[in-house]
């Protein structure tokens, strides 16, 4: 398993998308949790976007994964950014040993 970390970018005109389609978002992020995807996520303190940790078998299912996200579907997400991530110190690093 790999580690990505997975940049969203939030246009401002789509905060009224988000909001409708957070209770969906965090649900789905939730269950990603449970079956060991999600290590990490949250928003940016800024709002305009936020960092999502996740474990994958290869970008290709990790962007398979992201397509279901209910932002994402909603056209909540301006741009996304993914960058394999390798944690060595800290608490995610002995996650993913």
């Amino acid at each position: 398993m790999s580690v990505y970390a997975v940049e969203y970018v939030y246009a401002p005109e789509e905060a009224q998308i988000r909001d409708d389609h957070r209770p969906a978002h965090r649900a789905w992020l939730s269950a990603l949790v449970e079956s060991g995807n999600v290590l990490a996520s949250g928003p940016f303190g800024d709002g305009a976007g936020a960092l999502l940790i996740f474990q994958a078998e290869d970008e290709s299912t990790l962007n398979q994964i992201l397509s279901q996200d209910p932002f994402s579907i909603a056209g909540g997400i301006a741009g996304a950014k993914i960058t394999e991530w390798n944690p060595v110190i800290g608490h995610l690093a002995a996650l993913v040993k």
